[in-house]
């Protein structure tokens, strides 16, 4: 056994792992169902994370791998607790399974709103911006910028569709590629 420390982990996997949380967090919790036991299975799975992260193979896909973990640490949590009947090994498998794909198309689509965010006319873009600050509402929108309401949640309706046909759209296209 060694007496020197393991090597940290990079930045780049450090940012990973951060960025992972609430995805992580996520799956946990449809896993063990009990916010408590989710806190805790989220830091023995960063612990895990930590520990593997010289393992991790930055040419694939950070967020399947660290799901996997999750999924992983969580089955352990219940065994241990008598909580995982062995019937019920395969459907938390199966459930494990379909938030990984979930969390896939969503970061799909996270990017695709970020590109056509990116597309729209700067005066839209800061609209939606203001929306959704912390403690925004269209009423205090709306007496800032001197107009009605209504028109301010017209104009942020109108936004929010071109921004969903451009995401549809982007999607299409990727999935063509």
């Amino acid at each position: 056994m060694s007496d020197r420390a393991p090597t940290p982990p990079s930045p780049e996997f450090l940012a990973k792992v951060t960025a992972a949380q609430r995805p992580l967090y996520g799956l946990i919790m449809t896993l063990v169902r009990r916010a408590a036991d989710a806190d805790d299975v989220l830091q023995e799975t960063n612990l895990v994370l930590w520990r593997k992260a010289a393992e991790y193979d930055s040419s694939r896909e950070f967020m399947p791998w660290a799901l996997q973990i999750a999924r992983i640490q969580s089955r352990s949590y219940l065994s241990k607790r008598q909580r995982l009947p062995l019937a019920d090994s395969d459907l938390l498998d199966r459930i494990a399974a379909a938030a990984v794909a979930a969390q896939g198309k969503a970061e799909e689509r996270r990017l695709a709103l970020a590109g056509c965010l990116q597309k729209l006319p700067e005066k839209h873009r800061l609209l939606v911006a203001s929306r959704y600050e912390p403690g925004a509402s269209v009423n205090a929108i709306a007496a800032a910028r001197d107009t009605q309401p209504k028109a301010v949640s017209e104009m942020l309706r109108r936004i929010r569709r071109t921004l969903l046909d451009c995401i549809e759209r982007t999607l299409a296209a990727e999935g063509a590629a």
